[in-house]
């Protein structure tokens, strides 16, 4: 048995026993029991970081992950899936979703997750599994697929497929001299730029205009383009299995008023933030790419008493600091 894979199996039977004993099992005791059934089935101790880590993922993560799991197997309530079934979903998505994708690409965790619910589940559990994960990795933007684990980018040559036009807005509001900015989360864990699908005929700004007001409930008022964002993405009702997503962004403010997220499938979440604070979010890899220019461009508009010591930095040192403090949180590629 590979090693990895081998160290998979301890993790998994770790979460097994703690969830028949319905959570009751201590952190100390779990880690416990990771080393005892480590070295029982002759797993290497350099893999104990390993697995140390993915235990405390699955454990710390597991209110988000049980929430992607009922939105990707609706008819299957969560206490009603199998154990080992439930318990290698948990393991599985605390890869898919939390890995790094350098060290764990996503087909690496879909097929371990696969092979541990074929070995240690019922005839059935294979299937399952594979149809709850292969239901997230679509979502996700089937992450991995194209060399260099990118997301596919859009082809030079005339494709015929269809083009969906989105617009959205990093939504800035000034209060007590702070800056905060409005950001949604996603059922993935992600906070994201709130955006949506504009309308036939609809101005690309009078589209983001009402879907910041539909999806946060917020008045904006448009500042500047920041960039658009264009992409091949899955979509099983149109012909052939895919659509060109073309996304503008703009700066927008708003005024600094209650935020109440609409209905939107996929999203759980709305929030303020100071702008000393969103370098600790956790956000998709594309989306930091237009978050950053934002923060740039709101640094050089009036800044506050509070701001200037950070905006005094050079920019691209700012740009940096964030981005580095998002990726050590994972950042993530979307759908």
């Amino acid at each position: 048995m590979a090693n990895r894979h081998l160290a998979r199996s301890v993790v998994l039977q770790v979460l097994f026993e703690r969830d028949s004993s319905a959570g009751e099992l201590t952190q100390e005791q779990l880690f416990a029991r990771l080393a005892d059934y480590g070295k029982e089935f002759g797993a290497r101790d350099s893999d104990m970081p390993f697995m140390q880590n993915l235990l405390k993922t699955a454990i710390a993560k597991q209110k988000e992950i049980d929430e992607v799991i009922v939105r990707a197997a609706p008819e299957w309530p969560i206490d009603k899936i199998a154990a080992i079934d439930r318990n290698v979903l948990r393991l599985g998505l605390s890869e898919l979703l939390y890995a790094d994708r350098t060290q764990v690409p996503a087909k690496v965790a879909i097929n371990e997750a696969i092979e541990l619910a074929k070995t240690f589940g019922s005839a059935s559990s294979g299937r399952f599994v594979n149809g709850v994960l292969g239901a997230v990795y679509v979502e996700l933007g089937e992450p991995g697929k194209t060399e260099g684990g990118a997301r596919k980018e859009v082809s030079q040559k005339p494709v015929k497929m269809p083009t969906e036009h989105l617009a959205g807005a990093v939504v800035y509001a000034r209060s007590e001299g702070e800056t905060y900015l409005a950001f949604v989360h996603d059922i993935f864990g992600h906070w994201t730029i709130s955006k949506g699908k504009i309308e036939e005929g609809e101005d690309v700004q009078a589209g983001a205009v009402r879907e910041i007001k539909e999806e946060m409930n917020l008045d904006i008022k448009i500042v500047q383009e920041l960039g658009v964002n264009e992409y091949i993405a899955n979509d099983s009702k149109v012909e052939g299995g895919k659509k060109r997503k073309r996304v503008s962004y703009f700066l927008a403010e708003s005024p600094f008023t209650e935020l109440r997220l609409g209905p939107s499938g996929g999203l759980d979440d709305a929030q303020w933030f100071p702008l000393s604070t969103v370098g600790d979010l956790n956000f998709y890899d594309d989306t930091l790419k237009i978050i950053v220019p934002a923060i740039n461009v709101l640094a050089k508009r009036s800044p506050t008493v509070e701001e200037e010591t950070e905006i005094q930095k050079p920019v691209e040192n700012r740009e940096e600091s964030v981005e580095s403090r998002v990726e050590r949180r994972g950042g993530r590629r979307r759908r």
